[in-house]
């Protein structure tokens, strides 16, 4: 018999490694891998938009170059633009995605009140990429229209757009890279100082803080789960400690799926107005555009909060890498800067004078540009113009759905499955208003005492440990799940994502447990007996 305590110390996405080994092993059963958050859809309108500009800015290349040999082409003029792109969108208006981008020149010019030229410019020279990103932060007429799907999505009416600066990156992953590694090159955490992190948590920031390169010491804001997942007074009071000097937080969190409720963003902004004006909050929204009447902590501490999105889930684009950190213009991480130490300002001069003559008013924002290509390099940062142009053709594909017909679809396919799921594993879906239902966490306690009551839930839980009981499931019935307590849940726990699979394999999933269930209710009935 395999022994399952040697994969204790794996972090989860380790461990479906070797989960996926174990439940696609066996003849006969079909592996159910709803381990993974990758989801299944993807907005293709957007998409399609990408690839008729890119068409239009290939033509619009060979218009400088014409003379020359076919195949080669020029840097784009942007005298005549818009006359020649409305010409290429009335010649190709029964193409799909043509008429997407026809609207979404219309949107920016009358709407947002850019210009189209300058817009058109930019798009074409970002999808041809023969330019490097300039401002390496990201592109001028981009940053402003992801402001505004951000100040959408995110803030709502409590920030406006312009008072917001936004970073462009590789994805959420390179966000949380850049950020800590920016925060400890410039002495605003030391090893030894304290974080505060909301659990259950991505597990990457339950693992970055304890590296020895940050050496930082972890204080758990725990969420209870018979709270709705929602973190009790109690334990934000504990931010209150001036020792803490960030918190880390999921909004909507990960695994438990649960938006931040309108008492939890109040007593968070009110610690920090009346107690800890200097803490510094670093919030993940990626999961943000699936909750109903989403508010971040962005929006109701904008001045202490760094913003971290990724449009990965949203628009089905993990491969794509897309990601953004904003910042409130008025940051308390550049007050931060300026009440370092003399001794930290003089090691961050000589760390940054190559790049400005005026060191002390380099925001942090534009530190993790430079850091992100140590410094040196920092002329040469920035995320390819290609992916900012996918990111702005996402952002104004949301801007201009008013009706939120895209979200609502989506929200629609992720509760059907979860439906199905609970409905042939035989109890109850969780009841929580404030849940997203991108994820699900399958108590395993809670099944066993909902399916056959509290002695055989005892039982379980004697029997088997959590990891054990979710190697079991992998190796007699091909599904894998990830371990809770690999986030930092306090309970025993399989999480399941309900973006990657499609509906009739959550209906699967749901008779596979019930059915293994029974077999262990049956087992527990003999012993009982005997």
């Amino acid at each position: 018999m395999t022994d399952y305590s040697q994969f204790a110390k794996l972090s989860p996405f380790e461990l479906k490694d070797e989960l996926i080994k174990l439940a696609s092993g066996k003849a006969n059963v079909a592996m159910l891998n709803a381990g993974r958050g990758n989801p299944n859809f993807l907005a293709t309108l957007p998409r399609r938009g990408f690839f008729r500009l890119g068409l239009f800015a290939a033509a619009e290349s060979e218009l400088s170059f014409s003379y020359m040999q076919q195949g080669v082409g020029g840097l784009p003029r942007i005298d005549g633009i818009e006359a020649r792109f409305e010409r290429f969108t009335s010649d190709n208006r029964d193409l799909e995605g043509v008429d997407f981008l026809r609207r979404a020149l219309s949107y920016v010019r009358d709407q947002l009140g850019l210009s189209a030229s300058d817009f058109l410019h930019e798009m074409v020279e970002g999808i041809l990429g023969c330019n490097y990103p300039v401002p390496p932060r990201m592109l001028r007429v981009s940053e402003q229209i992801v402001r505004n799907y951000l100040t959408k999505e995110m803030v709502g009416g409590n920030i406006s757009a312009k008072d917001i600066d936004v970073f462009a990156v590789e994805g959420g992953t390179a966000a949380m890279t850049y950020i800590f590694d920016t925060l400890k090159k410039n002495q605003l955490v030391k090893a030894g100082d304290k974080v505060a992190i909301g659990m259950p948590v991505f597990t990457p920031y339950i693992e970055i803080p304890e590296l020895d390169v940050y050496g930082l010491k972890e204080v758990a804001i725990n969420a209870d789960p018979d709270a709705g997942w929602q973190y009790p007074d109690a334990e934000l009071e504990k931010l209150k400690d001036p020792a803490i000097k960030i918190f880390f937080c999921i909004n909507p969190s990960n695994p438990p799926s649960v938006k931040l409720d309108d008492r939890s963003l109040d007593k968070i902004a009110d610690i920090v107005k009346n107690h800890r004006p200097d803490l510094m909050i670093l919030t993940d929204d990626v999961y943000g555009t699936f909750a109903d009447n989403f508010k971040s902590l962005f929006a109701v501490c904008p001045h202490n909060t760094i913003l971290v999105y990724s449009y990965s889930k949203y628009f089905g684009a993990t491969g794509w890498r897309l990601g953004a950190v904003a910042l409130q213009q008025d940051s308390v991480l550049d007050v931060a800067l300026g009440n370092l130490p003399k001794k930290d300002k003089e090691l961050l001069e000589r760390r940054y004078s190559s790049i400005t003559t005026d060191v002390p008013s380099l925001k942090f924002i534009d530190r993790l540009v430079a850091d992100s290509r140590t410094v040196a390099l920092n002329h040469t940062a920035g995320l390819s113009t290609p992916q900012q142009v996918q990111m702005v053709l996402f952002s104004l594909f949301a801007l201009m759905d008013e009706h939120d017909n895209y979200k609502s679809t989506l929200k629609s396919v992720i509760r059907r499955r979860q439906a199905a799921l609970y409905a042939e594993l035989g109890i109850d879906m969780p009841d929580n208003e404030n849940s997203v239902d991108y994820y699900t966490l399958i108590d395993l306690e809670t099944v066993s005492l909902k399916l056959y009551g509290a002695k055989f839930a005892q039982w379980v839980k004697k029997e088997f440990t959590a990891n054990e009981l979710l190697f079991r499931i992998a190796d007699e019935t091909g599904i894998v799940l990830l371990p809770g307590r690999g986030f930092g849940t306090q309970h025993p726990s399989g999480r399941a994502s309900l973006a990657n699979l499609n509906e009739y394999e959550y209906a699967a999933i749901g008779r596979s447990l019930r059915k293994m269930a029974d077999e262990y209710y049956e087992t527990y009935s003999k012993k009982k007996k005997d």
